[in-house]
């Protein structure tokens, strides 16, 4: 029996494929969500290191306006999978932190994201 070669190149294209679908789906229902409270700008910390990571913060303007907990626990999953699907793996290891900033006026996304890294620099000098 013949093992069928596996296309990584175009699974992983499929699967991004796929997640750019989910998000934008989970932005259009977000946007209205949050428009129909009248919040102009979302906020969303997240950091990742060690094979996980969290959302740390979720922050609203006007900041008079009350997030339903549910909410901003869908807006935080939705900041996650955005920032995963641009930097894939970031919580990794010595991983990543960023920020994204929603203009829910303009239906305008900010990331700002910082990758952490291991640097080493080796010699071995032997018999000199």
């Amino acid at each position: 029996m013949t093992n069928p070669q596996i296309d990584y190149a175009a699974m992983a294209a499929q699967w991004r494929a796929e997640r750019e679908t989910t998000l934008k789906a989970s932005r259009v229902e977000l946007l209205a969500q949050l428009r129909a409270l009248g919040i102009s700008e979302v906020a969303v910390e997240y950091e990742g290191y060690g094979d996980s990571g969290n959302v740390e913060d979720v922050t609203v303007q006007p900041a008079e306006v009350q997030l339903p907990e549910p909410l901003a626990t869908e807006v935080g999953d939705f900041a996650w999978s955005l920032a995963y699907h641009h930097h894939p793996g970031f919580e990794n290891n010595e991983g990543g932190y960023g920020t994204l900033t929603w203009d829910i006026t303009a239906d305008s996304v900010t990331l700002d994201h910082a990758d952490r890294y291991v640097e080493c620099s080796h010699s071995y000098d032997e018999g000199l």
